[in-house]
């Protein structure tokens, strides 16, 4: 599906279905530098159980044109001007990295139209390292290897993926590779520079489940009680022998943990 937002067209993957006010919607934000095809296994299966499944592209990636948005804040107004057009008002937001931050502060602006928030490898503050940062900028190659092998646990480092046929270092870093080199570099920098993610998660007001891979490394699990203290009804579910690629290393741990919290 495709709208117009700041006279910018915007991709939407919705299972090829027009939402409707009438029903509950789940919304997925992906992570820096990647777009909406990481959501798909997840928006599929909610939108067969009757749900609004919406899973967006940030503008400069996948689909979506217009210059990447520089600042978390910047993406989180974007994100509520797609769900005004959309007119919908039962929204439970999903987010993995960097969309986990987008999707606390658009829960934190909703109010009582935001029903559910689902963290996915999520800390706030979310620093990124400078040579992380030096790579994105300057040499993007070592930026997608860098990344994708600090967002793997490292038994899956080695092989193997729960689809057969797929291998999932080679999907990371094909993702990567497709969207354009700036959008990630912008992407780590928002991140990095986005400091009000604990006064937002305290404005949250719906209930709220963070899911972590107990071998993180890009945001330890370590790192989660800041956020989790600061969020008035929250849960932590905990998936064992994973990283931070929860939906590629997990997903159907990951799926099992959203309809428990959203059904």
């Amino acid at each position: 599906m495709r709208i117009s937002i700041d006279n910018n067209e915007v991709y939407l993957y919705t299972n090829n279905r027009t939402p409707d006010p009438a029903k509950p919607s789940v919304v997925f934000v992906h992570g820096a530098g990647f777009d909406h095809s990481v959501w798909t296994l997840l928006a599929r299966h909610f939108s067969r159980l009757g749900w609004n499944a919406i899973a967006v592209d940030l503008p400069g990636h996948g689909r979506s044109s217009g210059e990447s948005i520089s600042t978390i804040e910047g993406m989180a107004g974007w994100l509520q001007r797609i769900l005004e057009t959309l007119q919908l008002d039962r929204i439970a937001l999903v987010g993995h990295s960097m969309g986990s931050l987008i999707a606390l502060a658009t829960a934190a602006s909703l109010g009582n139209k935001a029903t559910h928030l689902v963290l996915i490898g999520s800390i706030a503050p979310m620093p990124v390292s400078d040579p992380i940062l030096d790579a994105t900028a300057n040499k993007p190659n070592s930026a997608h290897t860098m990344l994708t092998s600090f967002s793997f646990s490292k038994q899956n480092l080695l092989g193997g993926n729960p689809n057969p046929g797929m291998w999932m270092i080679a999907d990371s870093m094909r993702r990567y590779e497709t969207e354009i080199s700036a959008a990630l570099d912008i992407d780590m920098r928002a991140c990095n520079a986005y400091t009000d993610g604990l006064a937002s998660a305290e404005k949250v007001g719906c209930p709220t489940l963070m899911i972590h891979g107990d071998a993180d490394r890009l945001t330890p699990i370590r790192a989660t009680r800041p956020l989790m203290q600061a969020i008035p009804d929250s849960k932590l579910a905990i998936i064992s022998g994973c990283g931070h690629s929860l939906m590629v290393e997990a997903p159907n741990e990951v799926l099992d943990h959203m309809k428990q919290h959203l059904l």
